[in-house]
């Protein structure tokens, strides 16, 4: 598309007034485009869908509808965490809708499909939804930025705690792809590093109804600790079934990596109580969390999941550096994402190294038993806190080339 020339106006709102030195260049239109490219009616429906729009739409809200003197559109798109879709869907975005970047990604199988297609059209990937280390490993991106979690990180914090209380006997329930298979390698390298054995595993396809058959294979194996290295309802289902079937008792320990709020809600304290697993936000954190809840719950009717808190987040940024430098071009907004630091409503003195990873604190969690809640949504309580540079992989650990070279 060729360039038109536009005038530097910044947005309005709170966020003006950190961008007013910015320099005046070429937008592609006179829109900015983001693209809301997730899974909207299955598994993950309900931790991104169509929350993920909504608190794409309170970003453009912060900035007055406008950034750079370009106006802030929201679309959508259902990928159904099917590669080939989300892969096609992105090239149409990128190519035929004047789409400048996509964000929340959904599944990890799905935005590594996606990732690939950012790069070769040199345009911005906000992910909060996909989870795999792997977007930041062998597959980074100098334009995909990786917001929320990953699987090294959310592999850190049960191994540990579960170790110390005799649990060194493991079977995964393991969902069979991208995230499942990396989130159950990199929890398995920690279980035996503190001296554990993984005595077993199943791969569960991608929303199974019936967990009954994998979880009398846990019960089973006699392992000390069953872990779910599952993610949406998927997980909720399995702990559900996991109590009907009596599959957790004084002597099974259950581990999730990657537990939503949306999870907790669906499966109940009663289901869920006692269950360690980690996040980078909740909305009931501190002030500014509280805040942004509130904004989103007016309009949801509920508060945000991880992933919608990441979406909100994640476009604020990309449109504070679309401002900062009055033009859309991929290249030049990526650079100036790692150069600014990330400060929003609950994202405080974050930054993003050079492979895209967001540095930002690591929060470990327990449900709350029945009796400690004040009321509905009131489920997590934080029991640690890991700090934004210890929590990910290590710089001389990753095998992205974007690090070497920094």
């Amino acid at each position: 598309m060729r360039k038109k020339p536009l005038a530097c106006a910044i947005g309005a709102g709170v966020i003006a007034g950190l961008m007013s030195s910015a320099a005046c260049a070429q937008m592609s239109d006179n829109v900015v485009r983001i693209d809301i490219l997730n899974d909207m009616t299955g598994i993950y429906a309900d931790a991104g869908g169509k929350g993920s729009i909504v608190a794409a739409e309170l970003a453009a809200e912060d900035f007055g509808g406008k950034v750079a003197g370009a106006r802030i559109e929201i679309v959508s798109g259902d990928h159904a965490n099917k590669p080939d879709i989300a892969a096609n869907l992105a090239r149409q975005a990128y190519d035929a809708q004047g789409v400048d970047a996509i964000a929340d990604g959904g599944s990890s199988a799905a935005a590594l499909a996606m990732q690939t297609v950012s790069r070769e059209r040199k345009k911005i990937f906000l992910m909060s939804g996909p989870a795999t280390a792997e977007l930041t490993g062998k597959s980074c991106s100098r334009y995909s930025f990786h917001w929320m979690y990953d699987t090294y990180a959310l592999a850190a914090a049960p191994p540990e705690g579960v170790l110390k209380r005799g649990g060194d006997t493991w079977f995964f329930i393991t969902a069979d792809y991208a995230f499942g298979k990396s989130m159950e390698s990199e929890a398995s390298k920690r279980i035996a590093a503190g001296g554990g054995k993984v005595i077993g595993g199943v791969r569960a396809p991608l929303d199974t109804p019936d967990f009954s058959s994998y979880l009398l294979q846990a019960q089973g194996s006699g392992a000390k600790v069953l872990a779910l290295a599952t993610a949406g309802s998927d997980t909720s289902n399995a702990i559900k079934q996991a109590h009907e079937y009596n599959v957790i008792g004084t002597n099974t320990q259950v581990v999730t990596f990657l537990m939503f709020i949306n999870d907790v809600h669906a499966m109940g304290l009663n289901a869920g109580q006692g269950l360690i697993s980690s996040t980078t936000y909740y909305h009931d954190l501190d002030d500014g969390s509280r805040a942004f809840a509130k904004r989103f719950w007016d309009k949801m009717g509920r508060p945000p999941s991880i992933v919608q808190a990441g979406v909100y987040s994640s476009v604020v940024h990309y449109l504070k550096a679309v401002a900062a430098t009055g033009t859309d071009d991929g290249t030049k907004v990526a650079d100036k994402m790692r150069e600014l630091p990330v400060e929003d409503a609950f994202t405080h003195g974050a930054r993003i190294r050079a492979d895209g990873r967001l540095l930002r604190d690591l929060y470990v969690t327990e449900v709350k038993k029945p009796g400690e809640s004040k009321g509905p949504w009131d489920y997590w309580k934080i029991v640690a806190t890991i700090p934004g540079d210890k929590a990910w992989r290590p710089a001389g650990e990753s095998d992205c080339p974007l690090l070497k070279t920094h």
